[in-house]
Order: structure tokens, then sequence, then C-alpha cells
């Protein structure tokens, strides 16, 4: 296939930078395919929230931070090895994906030989040593497990640090096996406490704060962790033994929001944690404060839900998020099937997705649910479930305030989950097969408009895991996103 030279690569695409001083750090946030071969259609990308952490935890200690966000920069793979290598940091750090990891790894074994590879992620995480193994990241200095903000700056301050860190490896020079460091004294370093980290620096973000809906929205993170164990789930609770499980302080969030309005005129917010409607204590405490501040009066937000967790929420709660400026929630309902949700440990039921919805909507909070076709062993009855359940809920929104949009995706096995280790376990797939991530275009070419904003969420191992054919699955998530584009822009 042809490659396209992308014209607008240049060293100015890189965020937050003093271009007046050398370059300590450099965060890539790999494009999610070679955009080269096909360039991307949509048009936004959320932004990079935990490289925003940690550039702007590193810039508070001096050093100087820049960021790369080929995804939302729609770069290829060459531009961006050529970017880096202008730039010429001292080092280069990836969010290591299951989706992009290949893509990651082409990149830095294009890397000039002098700049040190920092490697985190979830596959990070997951795979330690087939990554630090793996010849293409034959230069990685510190692969670090977990949260990052503390470890980086011990790294950017002397590489020689890795030793005493914990949850930081690399390979043996001699030897070729992992090494991990750590020594006594260093645990704070796993869990950083979040109402102490600096608020992330905007400038090192791609499109945030971006305007829609007639107000400036930027994104924000309330907790870090996760108490449940979705089995599909990167975030799960299995898959993360080294996260703690924290919440920021009611006033720790409101500062920045209110700091974000009479900075950047900032009224509307979205919460992309696990946790901001995900647990009772958290929900009563937050609200509490909302309402004493009267955020209601002048923001907007949006958070993610847990159903099992807002079905024993009271009316009068509910009332209350509303009151205090509630937008959308969403909701991973995942599926229409009781048999499968109870599979993948999901804690719901369709009757209690339809429930909350319902009653959000009533009080004219919208609704985004989340859905997955093809888990491993789902019929293809047990899809027409989960596609009749998307249409009861839309029937729903005909008459109630509040409207419902469903968000639906490919079932992708992700290295580390509950999921993973089930498939590993049947002794019918190995690890590269299993990660043999394909994007797949459902957009005809980008002639299909209805499937831009699908566009680079489309991937898959090409492996048929569930009973219903690759084929089928595919088309009813066409038909469901087309659906649903029609009804949004009625």
């Amino acid at each position: 296939m042809e490659k396209h030279s992308n014209p607008q690569a240049s060293p100015d695409l890189i965020a937050g930078l003093d271009p007046q001083h050398p370059l300590d750090l450099l965060l890539v946030n790999a494009p999610l395919r070679d955009y080269a071969l096909r360039p991307r259609v949509n048009d936004f990308t959320l932004p990079v929230l935990g490289m925003g952490y940690i550039a702007t935890y590193a810039a508070h200690h001096g050093y100087n931070v820049g960021v790369l966000d080929a995804e939302a920069h729609g770069l290829g793979i060459e531009d961006t090895i050529a970017l880096v290598n202008t730039a010429r940091p001292r080092w280069v750090g990836f969010n290591l994906l299951a989706p992009t990891y290949a893509i990651s790894a082409t990149i830095a074994a294009g890397l000039d030989p002098e700049i040190h590879l920092m490697l985190g992620g979830h596959q990070a995480k997951a795979m330690p040593t087939p990554i630090l193994t793996d010849t293409r990241m034959r230069r990685c200095a510190a692969l670090v497990v977990g949260e990052a903000e503390t470890r980086v700056v011990e790294l950017l301050d002397d590489h020689r640090n890795r030793a005493r860190l914990p949850g930081v490896m690399w390979l043996d020079p001699i030897l070729k096996t992992p090494v991990t460091g750590g020594i006594p004294g260093m645990q704070h370093h796993l869990a950083p406490n979040i109402d102490t980290l600096p608020f992330v620096d905007r400038t090192y973000l791609c499109q945030d704060p971006h305007f829609e809906a007639g107000r400036w929205e930027a994104n924000m993170v309330g907790a870090r962790g996760c108490p449940y164990n979705c089995s599909f789930c990167g975030a799960a609770v299995s898959a993360n033994p080294d996260i703690t499980i924290r919440v920021r302080k009611p006033h720790n969030i409101i500062e920045e929001m209110t700091l974000l309005r009479d900075q950047l005129d900032v009224r509307a917010f979205r919460f992309v944690d696990d946790l901001f409607l995900g647990w009772k204590k958290v929900i009563d405490t937050m609200m509490d404060t909302f309402t004493h501040e009267r955020v209601g009066d002048w923001a907007r937000w949006d958070a993610t839900g847990r159903i099992n967790v807002l079905d024993h929420t009271s009316d009068a709660m509910l009332d209350v998020l509303a009151a205090n400026g509630l937008r959308e929630v969403a909701l991973g309902i995942e599926s229409g099937n009781e048999r499968v949700l109870s599979y993948i440990d999901k804690r719901i039921t369709p009757d209690m997705a339809s429930r909350v919805v319902r009653r959000l909507l009533e009080r004219g909070i919208n609704v985004k649910g989340y859905f997955i076709l093809g888990f491993p062993g789902e019929t293809t009855q047990e899809i027409t479930d989960t596609e009749t359940l998307i249409h009861q809920l839309w029937d729903a929104t005909d008459h109630l305030p509040g409207q419902f949009r469903a968000s639906v995706f490919e079932f992708r096995p992700y290295p580390g989950t509950p999921e993973w280790t089930r498939l590993i376990a049947t002794g019918r797939y190995t690890p590269e097969q299993l990660l043999d991530y394909t994007p797949v275009d459902l957009t005809s070419g980008g002639v299909d408009e209805t499937m831009y904003g699908r566009d680079e969420f489309n991937f898959s191992i090409g492996i048929q895991l569930s009973d219903a054919p690759i084929d089928y699955i595919r088309n009813k998530l066409t038909e469901l996103s087309r659906a649903q584009y029609a009804r949004t822009h009625r």
C-alpha cells in the first residue's frame, strides 16, 4: 500500500516543551495504526491524561518535558520516528497498550541509539519479560510498572536510580534476564498521594479543553484504581495488584474545576475514572461538597457509573446528581444476556441495566451505554439479546427527557485480564495469536461517514472466539453504529 508523508509532521506538534533548552523527556502516544497507510477520518480523540500527569510532575521538578500525541495528530510511523529523533530528548517514554504495542516497538527500534527508552502502561505491566527481551526494545533503560510520576522524576535525575525504585525493570546486559529494582523504604513511589500531585498542565494535551455543545470541556480524573473484576477489562482489580484505590478529596477536585473555569472558561467536565459514580461513599461525599459549593449553578459534567451501585442509589440522590449538573453517565452495560453478564463478572442483569437507564433518563440525565459483541462462547441468540436491549433503550429515550446512545465494540482480549488468563488456559491459543491486533476499516475507505466515529476503535485479532462468526459480529456492530448515527443526526 502506498505511504503518504504528513506535511504537518513538524516539531510544533510536540506539546509543552521549551524549545530554548535541551529536552529531558519526550512522552509519545503511539498512533493506533500507521496513518501513512490510511489517514484517520475522525477529528477527535481523548487526551492522554496519564502522560499529562507525568509531564506536569516532571516539569514541576525542573525538567523540560514534551508530549507527542501521534494518535491525535494522525501521524505515520516514519513521521513519528523522525519527529522524536529531531527533538533529541535524553529520554523517550511510551505508554504501551496491546493494540499499539507493535507500532510502539517499531518506533522504538528506529530511534537514535543515544536516546534512553522508558516504558510503561498496561502492556508493560502484563508482559514485562517478553517486552524487555524484544530486540526492538533493546535500548529500554527502565520499564515502569504502575503509576509513574515520582519514579520518572527519579530516573530523569539519574537513570542509575532504577536500582532503588520498586517496580522498575530492565534487562541485565550480561545475563539477558529481567532485573527488578527496589530497596526498603521506597514503596511510597507505587501509590503517589493524588491530592498533592499538581493539576494537569493542559498545554501537554491535544484538544483539551475542547469546545462542544456551547461549552469548553475538560477531562479529569477523580480517582485511581477499580475494585471490580470485569473479565475483559484492563482495569480489573486482579490485573492491577499494585494499585491502591484512592479517591481525590472533593475540595481538591473542585479547586481544579474552578481553576479551569477561571483560567480557560471551562464549564463542562468529563470524569474518566471508574469510581466517580461507582462507589456509594464517593457519590455521597462528592455530592455533599458539590451541593455546598453550588457547582450545578455553573458547571455540567459527565462521569462513568456502575449500574449495580446506581441501582441502589435513592431517587433523592439521583435528583441531587441532576441538580449538581450531571449531564451524562457512561455505563458499561456490555450485554443484554444474563448468562454473558455472569460470565464476564459484571454483577448486573439486563433488567437492572434497563431500570438504571430509565431512572437517569427520567431526570434528564443522558446515558451512554457501552456494549461488546463476540465474547468467548457467545451465541448469535445472546448477541440478539444485546441488540434487543439496545433497541428497547432507544425506544425509552423517545419518551423521556434524557437521551440514550449506544457505543458498540468487537471483543478483544487484553493481556493480564481474567479473560486473557482463561483463553490461554484452554491451550487453544498462544499469546502471539491473541496479540495479533489488526485495524479493521468499517468506513469503506473513508466513504461511509456514519462509521467515522468508530474508526480509531476498530481492531480485531481475527480469531473467532464466540460461537457467532466474525462477519456476523461486524455486521451487527455496523448496523447498530449506523442506527445510532442516524438517531444522533436526525
